[in-house]
């Protein structure tokens, strides 16, 4: 089984080194690395973000969750739908009038120096922990599926990872990963199809069978209104989706960066809508996919393990045959690989531009510095995962929208803040209301469970940005000027 994934990835791997060949055969300069070139179809960048979006978390987490929380996950899905329409049609023509390299620059020319520093310093820690997260729980997969029968080190498995996903980006950066995240995000999205297309042959289901299956599992449900106390709570669910997909995508640099790439500002409205569009049918299909491998392991009888992320891949290793082994394996390299390359670049062009201003060098210094950024970050990526796997979490997707709630509650607050009011304010303290906002936010969490038993849930996100923007609030000049006209 070891060396049948081996040959896989090395496989996949050639696919994509091959992609980054011809693409960055002619431009392999910064404007493509960061932008590229500002020449990508809107159809193709559409595709990528759904990769970008889903990650190997998502393909392992989602179906994860089921026995647990049901499909009530659905509830912030619906929320992201209207979050990637609050980013279309706000947030991008802001960025496209400025003609931003990275977003954060919005920041410098509405507030400061100081505030610009401090919201490209959040997305850098926001990412790097996030991408490197969903990045570990592949790396575990692989591992034990792998290289744990070679005696290979964990932390071998996961620089060879980082060293693969920085050969194919460290030329071309975001040009090549617009396409080679297409080519990812339609082998993930047909992994799980062809999974569930085997589950259902296993369980002698047809199609109409197998869709009256899942809709009649007592893990069918979807939305929770009754219980306000609950994480699950439509509400907390559908607003906490609302303001994660705005932060994690309209205030990512990652995300954004994809968008940034379209020829024009309608171009790019039509990919987030029609992302958007797209995101609600693939997360039913993972949720899905959940309740079939419950039903297949309570009619064989199997015990499933005590880690929700760990339900897939036991089962898909073990149980289901090589038809399913090698359908996963794709899977869940596709939305790793595409996943992490994409943080890989994002971050790489947020330290050079908002960190290290390599846009005020000339153009040979400027890519010597990008490379060498390239190298540290992904150095960085590999530190950050050897922590986390010393941590450990059970499910690793509900560790990462946590953690998002606090380290993207500031972005929340800076942007919300200079898009909504015309008011100046004294930058240079604006570093201390960002830190500060994310400490009262968990104090008012945990005084809320020891006094309520009342769980927070992503909803700590917007209290985190409000508490931002009424710290902006108090730091207001006596006399502003208008920004916005």
């Amino acid at each position: 089984m070891g060396t049948s994934i081996l040959i896989i990835i090395a496989l996949y791997f050639a696919v994509l080194l091959l992609i980054s060949h011809f693409v960055s055969k002619k431009h392999n300069d910064n404007d493509a690395f960061f932008l590229g070139n500002r020449k990508s179809p809107w159809f193709v960048v559409a595709i990528a973000m759904v990769g970008t979006s889903i990650s190997g978390v998502t393909f392992v987490s989602v179906p994860g969750m089921v026995g647990k929380f049901d499909m009530t996950y659905m509830q912030m899905v619906f929320g992201f739908f209207f979050g990637y329409l609050v980013v279309a049609y706000i947030l991008l023509p802001l960025y496209y009038k400025l003609n931003l390299t990275t977003i954060y620059g919005y920041l410098e020319q509405r507030f400061g120096f100081y505030s610009y520093k401090t919201g490209a310093s959040f997305f850098i820690l926001s990412k790097i922990i996030g991408a490197a997260a969903r990045l570990y729980l592949v790396a575990m997969i692989l591992q034990t599926l792998v290289f744990d029968q070679w005696n290979v080190p964990f932390y071998i498995t996961v620089a060879a990872i980082i060293l693969l996903i920085w050969a194919y980006t460290f030329r071309s950066g975001i040009k090549t990963i617009i396409w080679t995240d297409t080519l990812q995000t339609s082998c993930l999205i047909l992994g799980v199809i062809l999974i569930i297309w085997q589950l259902a042959s296993k369980m002698d289901l047809d199609f109409p069978q197998l869709i009256n299956t899942i809709s009649e599992s007592e893990h069918s449900r979807i939305f929770v209104f009754d219980d306000w106390a609950s994480k699950q709570n439509f509400f907390k669910q559908f607003f906490s989706g609302v303001f994660i997909t705005i932060v994690m995508t309209g205030l990512d640099q990652d995300m954004m960066q994809k968008n940034l790439t379209c020829k024009n500002l309608k171009d790019a409205q039509k990919n987030m809508v029609t992302y958007g569009f797209a995101f609600t049918p693939i997360n039913f299909l993972f949720l899905s996919l959940g309740i079939l491998l419950l039903l297949f392991a309570s009619q064989a009888n199997i015990t499933l393990p005590e880690h929700s992320d760990q339900i897939l891949p036991m089962l898909a290793t073990e149980y289901l045959g090589l038809p399913v082994l090698i359908f996963f394996t794709i899977g869940i390299i596709a939305a790793a690989f595409s996943s992490a390359d994409s943080a890989l670049t994002a971050l790489t062009t947020s330290v050079c531009i908002d960190i290290l201003n390599i846009d005020k060098e000339n153009e040979k210094k400027a890519k010597q510095i990008r490379k060498k950024v390239h190298i540290g970050v992904s150095i960085a990526f590999l530190i950050v995962i050897l922590i986390i796997n010393y941590i450990q979490q059970e499910n690793i997707l509900d560790t990462i929208y946590k953690v998002a709630s606090y380290t993207y509650g500031p972005l929340l607050g800076l942007f919300f803040f200079g898009l909504f009011s015309k008011i100046n304010i004294r930058d240079k303290y604006v570093p201390i209301v960002c830190v500060l906002a994310p400490i009262i936010s968990y104090i008012f969490e945990w005084v809320l469970f020891s006094l309520y038993n009342y769980n927070v849930g992503y909803e700590i996100l917007l209290l985190n940005g409000v508490l931002t923007a009424l710290g902006l609030f108090l730091l207001r000049q006596k006399s502003s000027s208008i920004y916005l006209k």
